[in-house]
């Protein structure tokens, strides 16, 4: 099958063709694709492409004890490789380097001796932020690789046609609403399936068989799930990794609350924020968790108007949220309206997912008594509210009570309702699978 496209292709090149180039660190989640990405930037622009994975052989990072000198590392890898490297037109691939602390300590040294050499290192978020080694602060180029987006997902299952469509919505496109159905039918497969490239995979192989797909899609996001809880207790150290392990677990429950700020106590009873602080960090910190403060006023900077007790926490990716949920992939793909589903965490944690895949956004929502905007945002200066809703009705309240508050140029909301945006009404209503595209405005 054609292999799965990567949005961070371009990222990749772009770095490839920096004059100042420095040693670059991909980071993410488990299954993100971070190998995957690197290993066809060798394929595509380089001569050659030299991989060492610390994980599969241990043994290689005995090639980093004695010196951390770029000369005599290379030549160790050439005699371990049995092969030349060219440093001026080959890629080398240090993978899985969490595992080797050393080898990413060694970065400095490349970054400030060998320039000329293109040396990229892909590694969990889990290792890579938790290390105990010199971190080379300064001398690396970091970049983030999340689960596929909703747009990924449609180029690698296939729906040329619907991806092409979404790219070249416009403000004034009016979607008819034959294609408005069939997008959203794609999205309630995306809220099953997810984004991590091997579960996206195992799903398009079996996709003209929906029920059995689902079955082997549900069975390789346990595998995962069970993965991530076994690198708890080997990358936490300090952190106890039982209390990570419960707050890990406990975000369905919190995300099927009206109100979903993140409580303590539906984590341990009687606990209190400190107790649980360093867990969270942790998570955060791994990427497997999306932490968005929730503020108290809708004004700039957004992050003086929060505490550090007061937030959401979303999972990285819908797909696993729903296994984790121990929700059947059945049940979801027949109910009638699998957005209002588990009071429609699904559709605001794929939100929280596509806003954060453009340039990383950091977000927020807002809480004043009884009102709450899902999340706001500051693009140029100017303060974006959104509203989600699970539907395609709904009373729209808080928006325009924060709209007034705050003096907003115009209102959004995110749901099942088709596309449109009434100038004169400042009010923007966008299908949820065009959360990516926001704010088609201001392009």
């Amino acid at each position: 099958m054609t292999p799965i496209i990567r949005n961070i292709s371009k990222d990749l090149l772009a770095w490839k063709q920096t004059p100042s180039r420095k040693p670059l660190v991909l980071r993410g989640a488990r299954q993100t694709g971070k190998t995957h990405a690197l290993m066809a930037l060798g394929e595509h622009y380089f001569s050659a492409c030299h991989t060492l994975n610390f994980q599969e052989n241990p043994e290689l990072a005995s090639l980093f004890e004695e010196s951390l000198s770029p000369t005599a590392i290379i030549e160790s890898i050439e005699f371990f490789l049995d092969t030349n490297i060219n440093t001026q037109t080959d890629l080398v691939i240090f993978d899985e380097i969490q595992d080797c602390p050393r080898a990413l300590t060694s970065l400095k040294y490349f970054c400030e001796k060998m320039p000329e050499l293109a040396l990229c290192c892909a590694g969990s978020l889990l290792g890579v932020v938790h290390t105990k080694a010199s971190f080379p602060v300064g001398k690396v180029t970091f970049l983030d690789l999340y689960p596929l987006s909703f747009s990924e997902f449609l180029g690698a299952v296939g729906e040329d046609r619907m991806l092409s469509f979404v790219k070249n919505v416009h403000r004034q496109t009016q979607i008819p609403e034959l294609i408005h159905e069939k997008l959203l039918g794609l999205l309630k497969e995306y809220f099953i399936v997810g984004g991590l490239p091997e579960v996206v995979d195992v799903y398009r192989r079996a996709r003209t068989h929906r029920r059995k797909a689902f079955e082997q899609v549900r069975a390789r996001q346990q595998d995962l799930l069970n993965a991530y809880v076994r690198d708890f207790a080997k990358y936490a150290d300090s952190v106890r990794s039982d209390r990570i392990l419960s707050v890990f677990s406990s975000i369905p429950a919190q995300l099927a609350k009206e109100n979903k700020k993140f409580v303590t106590s539906k984590v341990i009873s009687g606990g209190r924020y400190s107790t649980l602080q360093s867990a969270i960090d942790w998570l955060e910190g791994a990427g497997l968790v999306i932490k968005v403060p929730i503020a108290n006023a809708g004004e700039l900077p957004f992050s003086a108007f929060t505490q550090e007790n007061r937030f959401k926490l979303y999972f990285f990716d819908t797909g696993l949220l729903g296994a984790l949920a121990q929700l059947s992939p059945a049940v979801l793909y027949t109910e009638a309206n699998l957005f209002a589903t588990f009071k429609g965490a699904f559709c605001e944690n794929f939100v929280a997912q596509e806003l954060r895949q453009v340039d990383g956004r950091t977000l927020y929502s807002w809480m004043s008594n009884t009102a709450e905007i899902e999340f706001m945002l500051e693009i140029d200066g100017q303060v974006l509210p959104i509203e989600v809703k699970s539907g395609q009705s709904g009373k729209l309240k808080s928006l325009n009570s924060f709209a007034q508050k705050y003096d907003s140029p115009y209102r959004t909301r995110f749901s099942t309702r088709n596309f449109e945006i009434n100038i004169e009404a400042a009010m923007h209503s966008y299908p949820l699978y065009l959360s990516g595209r926001f704010p088609l405005i201001l392009r």
